[in-house]
């Protein structure tokens, strides 16, 4: 999962988006891994690697008690 897949716009299929049945069944079909993965895939498309790699930065704020 290093490389992120690049997108094939050559494969459109256009759906109702309240007919989510068509939807649950194709992911319900798949592994849990596979979801997983697939998770990871949309993540780093839409954050990028270096986003996706990079840790949360940690805040401390300290406050006097009176």
């Amino acid at each position: 999962m290093d490389n992120v897949p690049r997108l094939n716009k050559q494969i459109v299929k256009v759906t109702s988006l309240n007919d989510i049945e068509e939807e649950k069944r194709y992911w319900m079909s798949k592994s849990p891994l596979e979801r997983i993965e697939a998770i990871e895939i949309n993540r780093k498309m839409i954050y990028g690697e270096d986003r996706v790699a990079s840790r949360l930065q940690r805040f401390f704020e300290t406050a006097e008690l009176i």
